[in-house]
């Protein structure tokens, strides 16, 4: 087992430049179109995107562009893709193979939070991992486009401390047939972590502070006597602890979602537009570091924002709606940030300023008639 174990790793591919990427979701009617999408992550030099479905014109506009793009199988695909390895390869070649290499896509994500929909569905999710990893074998794209499933946190019975954890009493049979299939492919163990839903579960228990990477006193593992200074690094190291039990203390984790609401319901007071900049500038910062956990100091920690854009077609709570670090027209919803980034679309009219398109460089005259209108507009804003 360990010498399969050596020719597989030697094949698997780094789907992850870096340590920061966004998630790229478009259930909503008012985006800018894909292209435009493109522009403000060059813009904000963000490389690694995940998507949630195989639209083609998203898939084309990240063509000849040098980000990397995950590509999403739905959940509402994976039965048919379990039973069915001419559908996969099928799939696969239409959807993946037609793009390559022209788009960069690094990745597949067969399923998204698989159990924690119906238990229909989890007997499915381990054959349409092996249908499409095999199809991308058949194709020769196995070293070259990974192959992975993300999954939310409700997977794992206990996660204080950190140490504790463990996976789910009824998902462990499942759970433990696809790790060791990933083991053998050399895939990570990805994850949806939310502090801020973490938080909200809890905000007697846990200090704000704690979930936002603000000052604040952390917590001691009584078990491995590490301390955290923060929620995600514990969430992290729970679920390093969970796959140790499950004997693959060695696979890497991956946070494949992250983020926090800006807007919510009435029982949701912490979605603040304060609160969620805090979170994904001190996310950036934290990740801006590239260092592991307490648990996992030599496995750098990656994660992909969730998300791009407010999704204004989505069900559920008003959060759910709410997560967007971009707004329609381009600008950012709030600084987090991102270099040569605009925070509003009035602050962009500044720039096109008859006479002052330069086209790559300023003279000295315009350098400063622009930063001084742009001080003065800051002055006048409300």
């Amino acid at each position: 087992m360990e010498a399969r174990h050596r020719v597989f790793a030697s094949l698997t591919v780094d789907a992850f430049t870096g340590t920061y990427g966004v998630n790229y979701g478009r259930i909503a009617d008012n985006l800018p179109s894909p292209n435009k999408v493109v522009q403000l992550l060059k813009e904000a030099k963000i490389r690694n995107v995940r998507i949630f479905n195989f639209d083609h014109s998203v898939i084309q506009a990240f063509s000849d562009t040098g980000l990397e793009l995950v590509v999403g199988l739905p959940n509402e695909n994976v039965a048919e893709m379990s039973t069915n390895p001419d559908h996969a390869l099928s799939w696969v070649k239409n959807n993946i193979q037609r793009f390559y290499p022209r788009t960069r896509i690094v990745g597949i994500a067969v399923g998204n939070e698989v159990f924690g929909n119906s238990q229909e569905l989890w007997v499915s999710l381990l054959g349409a991992v092996k249908n499409i990893y095999n199809a991308t074998k058949r194709l020769h794209l196995d070293d070259k486009v990974q192959i992975t499933t993300a999954h939310h946190f409700g997977v794992f019975d206990n996660s204080y401390p950190p140490s504790n954890c463990t996976f789910s009493v009824n998902m462990k049979e499942y759970m433990k047939s696809l790790l060791e299939f990933f083991s053998e492919i050399g895939s990570p163990f990805c994850l949806n972590a939310y502090p801020f839903l973490t938080y909200m579960s809890d905000p007697t228990h846990i200090n704000v502070s704690y979930a936002l990477f603000q000052k604040n006193a952390g917590i001691v593992d009584s078990k491995t006597k590490l301390h955290y200074d923060n929620l995600l690094d514990a969430q992290i190291d729970a679920a390093y602890a969970a796959l140790e039990d499950a004997g693959f203390g060695k696979m890497e984790v991956i946070v494949t979602e992250t983020g926090w609401a800006s807007r919510g319901d009435e029982s949701e007071a912490v979605a603040t537009p304060r609160n969620a900049r805090t979170y994904n500038y001190n996310l950036r910062k934290r990740l801006a570091l590239r260092k592991g956990t307490p648990l996992r100091p030599k496995i750098m920690l990656k994660a992909y924002v969730f998300a791009m854009f407010n999704e204004d077609s989505k069900p559920g709570p008003t959060s759910e709606r709410n997560f967007g670090l971009w707004k329609p027209d381009g600008s950012i919803s709030y600084d987090v940030g991102f270099p040569a980034l605009k925070s509003s679309s009035a602050a962009s009219s500044l720039f096109q300023i008859k006479g002052f398109k330069t086209r790559g460089w300023l003279t000295p005259y315009s350098v400063a008639y622009i930063t001084s209108l742009s001080i003065l507009f800051l002055l006048l804003r409300p």
